[in-house]
């Protein structure tokens, strides 16, 4: 009886361990030049319905359940989406926007895992016809999440989608008559 008991506090300590040393928080971003004006990239941007000609993840579910709450564009618009296993079930709320320059949101996720992101676009103006775009989300590792981080890396699990969705979004601004 004494080695399940020794067994099971090694186990506690363990997970104790591994929890004091996960990273608590998480942040990924990627950015992209695009050929095409600030103020047309920032019109374009601040709309959550737009996202969805562009993000990598209404490809991944085409047939995904989606509505709009409040008005697009303005602060307390929501998107939500239900979709399949690779997009769950979430939602996006814009808390702030800096006109021209900065667009940030909320993200809420319900399945597969309940967690609550910040996201943002900002973006730079390199010259008259060019601007630079960064999309970004962070947020804090809850345990036991915290602990699989330790083994896994947001920025792997996310950034090559912002790196498609990113792409996608030149494309269509640089030329918006070409199919996506």
């Amino acid at each position: 009886m004494d080695i399940v008991i020794y067994i099971f506090v090694a186990i506690v300590a363990l997970v104790l361990l591994l929890a004091a040393i996960a990273p608590k928080t998480y942040r990924v971003s990627r950015s992209i030049q695009i050929n095409s004006s600030k103020d047309v990239v920032f019109s374009y941007l601040k709309y959550l319905e737009k996202q969805r000609e562009w993000s990598p993840w209404s490809k991944k579910d085409p047939n995904m359940q989606t509505k709009l709450i409040g008005t697009d564009g303005e602060v307390g618009a929501v998107s939500y989406w239900n979709g399949n296993r690779e997009v769950g079930e979430g939602e996006q709320e814009i808390k702030k926007v800096v006109e021209g320059e900065r667009v940030e949101g909320e993200l809420r996720f319900f399945k597969p895992m309940k967690s609550q992101s910040d996201c943002y676009f900002d973006l730079e103006e390199s010259s008259d016809d060019t601007c630079k775009v960064t999309w970004g989300f962070a947020g804090k590792n809850r345990f036991p999440f915290s602990i699989m981080m330790l083994f896994m890396s947001m920025d792997k699990m996310v950034g090559k989608d912002f790196e498609e969705g990113l792409q996608t979004l030149k494309d269509l601004l640089e030329n918006p008559y070409n199919e996506q």
